[in-house]
């Protein structure tokens, strides 16, 4: 129900400096004649008239029918509409007033403003993200103030992050998992080339734009690793350490003692949940699920889904490793695990399809290709043409990858554990300035769980199970910040 009539609600556009004046005269005229000469009688009337002439969004509209008419630029931008509230800042679609280009702005709450540790952080990000230029990466272009309001400005990106693409949509095909998890690896290795540790790879930062490319998101965990000092949590006496249901065993320890390697943990995490629809150690308390990632290993991947390619599995699984010298050492070894597999998948799938395609001239059934991806979104290798064979992608040596075996775990380690208060897997597990919880435990030298280094199989041809999700990414668009549904944060009208 609005708080205002249609005069007040025309003053309040007019105040609000949203629309032009012979704009807004125009459209005024407009309401007037499909009501007979007379101006509408509810102001949301003239709301929708002017959301469907493009004046004003559904966002401002909202805003002025509560009479407000304050807040709707900042600096150079005009903004739109509120994409979501993380835990340090609130982020804002805006349109440059005069370039006319959509961009997210971050904006830091006033509230926090004061306190020099948010500030510095909001700083050091601004400078972590504008020191990467990556495809997969989303980018920086500007932090600039506006009196106590301070935000950055990047690029907007309309699309859906992964969890939400596995909860709308269901499980991907495992051709798309390959695919998204190697474009994250990608601007995972260019981060970490820059010295930057991401520290918080999840699917809820990994956002899936209309072309099918991975950008990752948030950075305001991140640290240098050549700059301790300077780190967004040792030099401000921070205790965030990242979502507890993908952080790596090490993390949990120290999270200030980590190295790239703790992202391949997060990001074989991911890939786990993008495979089964759940994160490796989905119940318990926040304590339980973080004392399994330091002793146990998740079910094996086949439990969900048995038609799961075994060497698929393995990659996944090589990249969970309790020690960090039993992973792959780098993003780059990941992504080419994966572009491997994804060229030998393509290849069994050609082969398979030729074989077909000579049964049915012999009169056997149908000759008809499936529909194999022949170039992964976001990266510059192509995979081999189905029609040839494979000619002219970069040959490597196959990288040796655990099988899909998990050894049983100490069950010692969840008894006794003290209860945890939480609201959601992403509560802060760590006590003050970065020191473990009790549950956080050094692994010791040789009784580790792993699984067993066998060599593995050679993947049947699979053919994609669904259409990818990504396509449909008509879903609201996300920023680079942990953004949640509280609206109520950052700068209101």
């Amino acid at each position: 129900m609005a708080k205002v009539d249609s005069a007040r609600f025309l003053e309040l556009v007019k105040r609000s400096k949203l629309v032009e004046q012979d704009r807004l005269d125009a459209a005024v005229a407009v309401c007037r004649e499909r009501n007979e000469a007379e101006l509408p009688a509810k102001a949301e009337t003239i709301a929708d008239q002017f959301i469907e002439s493009g004046l004003i969004t559904r966002w401002h509209a909202d805003k002025l029918l509560d009479g407000k008419y304050k807040g709707f630029f900042l600096g150079k931008y005009k903004l739109l509409g509120h994409i979501g509230t993380g835990g340090m800042s609130s982020v804002y679609l805006a349109e440059h007033t005069l370039m006319h280009r959509q961009r997210a702005l971050k904006v830091l709450p006033r509230s926090r403003v004061e306190e020099s540790s948010y500030l510095a952080r909001f700083h050091r990000e601004a400078q972590a993200i504008a020191a990467l230029d990556h495809p997969n990466i989303v980018r920086a272009y500007d932090v600039d103030n506006e009196g106590d309001t301070h935000y950055l400005v990047m690029e907007y990106v309309d699309g859906r992050d992964l969890l939400n693409i596995v909860k709308e949509d269901g499980l991907l095909d495992f051709v798309t998992i390959a695919g998204y998890v190697a474009q994250a690896a990608e601007g995972l290795q260019h981060a970490h080339e820059s010295g930057l540790i991401h520290r918080d790879v999840k699917p809820a930062n990994l956002l899936v734009d209309s072309t099918e490319t991975v950008k990752i998101l948030d950075l305001g965990l991140a640290l240098f690793s050549d700059d301790q000092r300077a780190s967004l949590t040792i030099a401000h006496n921070e205790n965030v350490l990242g979502t507890a249901d993908y952080l790596a065993p090490e993390q949990a320890i120290n999270s200030h003692d980590i190295d790239a390697r703790a992202d391949i943990y997060g990001l074989g995490c991911t890939m786990y949940f993008l495979l089964t629809g759940h994160p490796p150690f989905p119940d318990g308390t926040l304590a339980q699920r973080i004392a399994k990632h330091q002793s146990q290993m998740p079910a094996p991947i086949r439990d969900d889904r048995p038609d799961c390619p075994p060497e698929l599995a393995a990659i996944c699984v090589k990249m969970i490793q309790k020690r960090p010298a039993e992973r792959y050492q780098t993003m780059q070894e990941v992504a080419e695990a994966l572009d491997d597999w994804l060229e030998r998948s393509t290849e069994a799938v050609a082969a398979g399809s030729a074989s077909r395609g000579l049964s049915a001239a012999r009169g056997g059934g149908s000759g008809s290709l499936p529909n194999v991806r022949t170039r992964r979104p976001g990266s510059s290798q192509s995979l081999p043409a189905i029609s040839t064979g494979g000619s002219g992608s970069r040959k490597r040596p196959a990288a040796e990858t655990p099988t899909d075996a998990v050894s049983k775990s100490n069950s010692d380690t969840l008894k006794g554990l003290p209860r945890v208060k939480t609201g959601g897997s992403g509560a802060n597990p760590s006590g003050d300035s970065g020191r473990p919880l009790p549950v956080a435990r050094r692994l010791p030298d040789d009784d580790s769980p792993k699984s067993t280094s066998t060599p593995a199989p050679i993947i049947n041809p699979i053919a994609p199970s669904r259409s990818s999700a990504a396509k449909k990414s008509g879903g609201s668009g996300k920023l680079a910040a942990g953004s949640g549904a509280n609206s109520k944060s950052g700068p209101q009208p």
